[in-house]
């Protein structure tokens, strides 16, 4: 039995983490029958913050929010009983059997899986890496705003650097037009 499907047969009733009988039953390989004769034989052992039985309503709801119940029970008329984790642990003490005290200890690591998922919840990576996008977007359109400043400013130097060019290349062309030679001219003669 892995740790998984047994933190999924955990549910919230009444604001306490419990288990169904017939999910128990089924772990311990026993009947549910079986599994409620030994719990009314030792109802001692079981107050009210143990095990409880489910009432119309709340099994009503239950049935309607879970899909994984098994179908011949979701139409049941006997409510399950719910074995809160001292409940379960109270279990091993009730079923004697080598299979019940192993898969005790199994869902008593699945009900403290359940309690450290709780209060250490997984990171969400999508908001995480959504986050992040957001701070790329930021980061992308300040440099492009600089970027365009820059650009802009470049086009403003650039315009004044060639009307400069162009003031130097017609003063350069006054200076340097060809001009009449100076001296003698022989002829050949």
């Amino acid at each position: 039995m892995e740790l998984i499907p047994i933190e999924d047969k955990i549910y919230e009733i009444r604001g306490k983490r419990v288990m169904l009988d017939f999910d128990l039953a089924s772990m311990y390989e026993v009947e549910t029958k079986r599994l409620k004769e030994q719990v009314r034989r030792n109802i001692e052992r079981f107050p009210d913050d143990f095990m409880f039985q489910l009432t119309k309503r709340e099994w009503t709801e239950l049935v309607a929010n879970c899909d994984q119940l098994p179908k011949n029970i979701k139409h049941s008329y006997i409510y399950p009983m719910v074995f809160t984790q001292e409940g379960v642990a109270m279990l091993s003490g009730v079923l004697r059997s080598p299979i019940a005290v192993t898969t005790n200890i199994r869902i008593m690591r699945a009900f403290v899986a359940v309690r450290e998922l709780l209060l250490n919840p997984p990171v969400d990576e999508v908001q995480e890496l959504k986050n992040e996008m957001k701070e790329m977007k930021k980061y992308l359109e300040d440099v492009f705003t600089d970027y365009n400043d820059i650009n802009e400013d470049t086009r403003i130097q650039l315009e004044l650097i060639n009307e400069a060019l162009a003031k130097l290349e017609m003063k350069h062309a006054h200076v340097n037009r060809p001009r009449k030679r100076i001296g003698f001219v022989q002829s050949e003669d």
